[in-house]
């Protein structure tokens, strides 16, 4: 086996929500994951605010770096590369990572390597579970997307089969924590309560379900709306709302669509491997029905822990190290943030090869100006 220290070491940067993180790989070691979440700023406000998201970012850039070259036990100028989440996501959010890793890049004399958030999501399950199969079917949950993903290469080749319609999972999942008063954000809330509650007790739509529908695209919204009618007419009527039945069963409508549409997905594509990520995948009954129906229809099902699935820089670094790996090329330092950057892109590359300042007009100002 080759040494682990030929294995390119990147920093991975990500911003596109209200976690500002930073990790560090060593091709598939994860090697330092420093979050400095701002979701308390927000919760006051019953959502993420761009405009706080972007700040808390700021303040937060340099030091969360420190810390995870801290952790990590390296210095920066050892980095192979530095990788940074370029989009989908809140624009002002992913322009502070961006700007924040062009400004490393090139202080630091290292490619630069602008990567999808989803993509990422993926790659991340490397970390813990050791190379992506090829292909692998992936089944992403998060508040801002519920996507079926089938990678054939996670660096070039990500072809999506079905997404959200209208609400991602996550959302609803905050919808109905503030209709039942639990507060922001609602997925480990819920979580918590449904754990006591009956998921039969009950029955809440699925939707997309039927014979017409396609076969692998969500949609929330009209689930959202009948949990919060149920609960409005119980209140209307005097009665108590039961907390824990109600999350149940609608957390059990969520999740038994999700993993419904994943496995059938993944008969109807002969691939036998299930990855799923993005911050619901740390739901814990998600993660029980779907290790149940992939047993019975002999699919192997691969989900990371809890930490990885949310957002983190962890993940962006570790599909930066596969880059590096497969020798992609770099971006340049003229890379933008793009608030809705398709899946089928993994990576913004560059127009060249190398270095970062090798194609670009920055290099002109020397070094010692910049910091005189």
């Amino acid at each position: 086996m080759a040494d682990s220290r030929d294995e390119p070491l990147v920093l991975g940067i990500e911003t596109s929500c209200d976690e500002t993180g930073v990790g560090i790989v060593r091709g598939t070691t994860l090697l330092a994951d420093a979050v400095a979440s701002s979701v308390d700023e927000h919760a006051r406000f019953g959502g993420v605010v761009p405009e706080v998201a972007s700040r808390a970012h700021l303040e937060a850039m340099v030091p969360t770096i420190d810390r995870a070259l801290k952790e990590a036990g390296v210095s920066a100028k050892d980095l192979d590369g530095i990788a940074v989440t370029a989009g989908p996501g809140l624009a002002g959010a992913l322009l502070v990572g961006v700007s924040a890793a062009k400004a490393y890049a090139y202080a630091l004399d290292k490619p630069l390597y602008g990567v999808n958030h989803l993509a990422s999501h993926i790659c991340v399950d490397q970390l813990e579970h050791g190379p992506l199969p090829e292909p692998t079917m992936a089944l992403l949950v998060s508040g801002g997307h519920s996507s079926l993903l089938l990678s054939a290469d996670i660096t070039s080749d990500v072809r999506p089969l079905g997404s959200t319609i209208d609400d991602a999972a996550g959302e609803a999942f905050d919808k109905i924590a503030r209709v039942l008063n639990l507060g922001f954000p609602g997925g480990p809330v819920i979580d918590r309560y449904a754990r006591e509650g009956d998921p039969n007790a009950i029955t809440f739509p699925r939707g997309l379900t039927g014979p017409r529908d396609p076969a692998y695209d969500f949609s929330f919204s009209g689930l959202k709306t009948s949990v919060a009618r149920w609960i409005e007419a119980k209140r209307a009527a005097g009665e108590d709302v039961p907390v824990r039945d109600v999350s149940a069963s609608f957390q059990e409508a969520v999740v038994d669509v999700l993993t419904r549409k994943a496995v059938r997905a993944c008969k109807d594509e002969g691939v036998d491997h299930l990855m799923i990520g993005g911050g619901v995948a740390a739901n814990s009954r998600l993660r029980a029905l779907a290790q149940e129906r992939c047993e019975k229809a002999g699919i192997r099902l691969r989900v990371p822990r809890p930490k990885l699935c949310t957002d983190n820089g962890a993940m962006v670094a570790a599909l930066g190290a596969e880059m590096v790996a497969r020798n992609r090329s770099a971006s340049s330092l003229d890379l933008s943030a793009d608030s809705s950057l398709p899946v089928t892109e993994p990576h913004v590359p560059g127009h060249g090869h190398g270095h970062a300042h090798d194609h670009d007009h920055v290099h002109e100002v020397s070094k010692e100006n910049l910091y005189s």
